[in-house]
């Protein structure tokens, strides 16, 4: 049977003039009506929540007990302190976790510059201010820098296993700080009722726009790639252990954080955990062994267990 084509845009064109670093202007046409909607809001949507990043996740500062509590010599409190480590943008070249530490001697201006690690950490903005010392005093501090996706509140992460005296932070992982898109007409021989999308990406600078836009459409394809096979159907056939696969992780009824934990990493089925192994999930952020331990006996009743061998997986 002969099906209708569908009009499909080529390629997308990128405004090199109008983009920096930072920001980037992205143009694909034609669609056929309705398309360019629904193709710029699901790309939008996974820009601003699934894009993966790097965050300081947990602060330990000499002397410093808890988030309301000063640093003598300090101009900001604490929570002010912290507020200002949250804006520097990190890049975090390998692994999934690293330390960073901060030791400045007043009076003086501390930045982004004092933040010293290891070649797998780049501070993308030095420049970026964090606190004044108004006297000759000291500061020291530790920072755990993890690497995740869309935010993570400091509530899900208060019972992970870190140093005494680390304050956990809210983290914001994500490196695209704003996303829009616009509908306008396009034009496709003498016909106008066709649509342009336009695109507009804003990132912190550790991540280029035209990268964010690239992970954000893979991440799209491949969730949508499932829809256009028959394995979900054969496996829900199986029945049995193996018959579960397809289902989300939620079926555990995991701690929240751990879950949470887990869908950062990018595993949203059976199919992906069981394909994981004990050590694999251990190097994940936030997840300890007491937390691994829960999704092994999670598992269990389930007839499942990591590391298992699994068809397509």
């Amino acid at each position: 049977m002969r099906t209708l084509e569908i009009v499909k845009p080529q390629s997308v064109e990128f405004d090199r003039k109008a983009s920096t670093t930072t920001y980037g202007v992205f143009t694909a046409q034609p669609f056929e009506r309705g398309w360019g909607v629904t193709v710029g809001n699901a790309l939008r949507r996974i820009l601003l929540s699934s894009i993966e990043g790097a965050a300081v996740t947990a602060v330990r500062i000499n002397g410093v007990a808890h988030e309301l509590d000063s640093v003598p010599g300090l101009v900001e409190d604490v929570t002010d302190f912290i507020l200002n480590l949250k804006r520097v943008p990190l890049r975090l070249h390998s692994g999934v976790k690293t330390t960073a530490t901060i030791s400045v001697t007043g009076p003086g201006t501390i930045t982004a510059a004092d933040i010293k690690a290891g070649s797998e950490l780049e501070v993308v903005d030095q420049s970026v201010y964090l606190g004044q010392l108004s006297e000759k005093t000291k500061l020291e501090a530790e920072l755990i820098i993890e690497r995740g996706r869309g935010w993570v509140p400091s509530e899900e992460r208060r019972d992970e296993e870190r140093g005494i005296g680390f304050i956990p932070v809210d983290a914001s992982f994500s490196p695209v700080r704003k996303a829009n898109f616009r509908i306008e007409p396009a034009r496709v021989g003498q016909a106008t009722d066709y649509e342009k999308l336009i695109l507009e990406i804003w990132t912190n600078g550790a991540i280029t726009p035209h990268t964010a836009l690239v992970e954000a459409a893979q991440l799209l394809s491949e969730h949508l790639a499932i829809f256009g096979t028959q394995a979900p159907l054969a496996a829900a056939a199986a029945g049995g252990a193996a018959g579960k696969l397809g289902q989300g992780i939620e079926v555990l009824e995991l701690a929240k954080a751990t879950e949470t934990a887990l869908r950062n990493a990018g595993i949203l089925t059976l199919r992906d955990l069981v394909a994981r192994t004990e050590d694999e999930l251990l190097e994940l952020p936030r997840l300890g062994k007491t937390a691994v331990s829960a999704i092994k006996k999670a598992l269990d009743r389930e007839g499942l267990a990591l590391g298992m061998p699994v068809s397509g997986a």
